[in-house]
């Protein structure tokens, strides 16, 4: 029992950084082409990721099946761990609280976020072309626009913090040098993918979508 626990827990670790770590960063550095390069940049991006072979397969595998798994037994570890923060108070331990806090709240928000963007396009509700103005009605409403900045804060510190922890589980970094070092090179990297995901939110909320979003309903009001 206790072999198969770790493995599980190995498997877990793993598949955070790879493959989903990977998509979290590429999903970053599309989404920030809003700010960057406007509504034509960031249709360029997701027409880029549209245009590789076998892509319902690939997102099957590389991420659906594994973010499935890392979330659900995220879940059943998070239920089963206990936080030590009430009798030690250590940045580790708040860090360790907060993993399993992020996690749960990264859970919720990726799937409220890809039914609302990829599941739609699946379903043809949306073409992929016309995301750009999903997102642009996403980011002008209030509401879910201060949700998807707490959901992109927890997403980022959840990678963050769970790369040190991949580092350390792997035996990468041993030492506690070692280890300090790199929670402050995980905690700047937290600071970059939060920073990515909410200047992309702040781009979509521009007048230059709200121009594309309303071409898009013209369009569809004539046919």
């Amino acid at each position: 029992m206790k072999g198969n626990s770790y493995f599980s827990r190995k498997l877990h670790s793993l598949v955070g950084i790879i493959p989903l770590g990977a998509f979290f960063v590429v999903h970053a550095l599309t989404n920030y082409q809003a700010f960057e390069r406007g509504p034509e940049g960031f249709a360029n991006g997701v027409k880029l990721i549209n245009s590789l072979p076998l892509l319902p397969i690939l997102e099957f595998i590389l991420i659906y099946i594994p973010l499935l798994f890392h979330g659900i037994y995220g879940l059943y570890v998070a239920y089963q761990s206990n936080s030590n923060t009430g009798r030690f108070k250590y940045g580790r331990n708040w860090a360790f609280t907060a993993q399993r806090v992020t996690g749960v709240i990264t859970f919720v928000f990726v799937f409220w976020h890809v039914y609302d963007t990829r599941i739609q396009v699946y379903l043809g509700h949306i073409t992929h072309e016309e995301l750009g103005m999903k997102m642009h009605e996403i980011a002008t409403n209030p509401l879910i626009f201060t949700l998807y900045i707490i959901g992109v804060l927890a997403a980022s510190f959840h990678f963050a913090n769970g790369l040190w922890a991949f580092l350390i589980s792997w035996g990468i970094t041993v030492g506690e040098r070692a280890q300090r070092v790199s929670s402050k090179i995980c905690m700047g990297v937290f600071v970059i993918m939060a920073g990515l995901f909410i200047l992309a939110l702040v781009a979509f909320r521009s007048s230059e979508f709200n121009e594309v979003a309303a071409a898009v309903q013209a369009v569809r009001s004539i046919l």
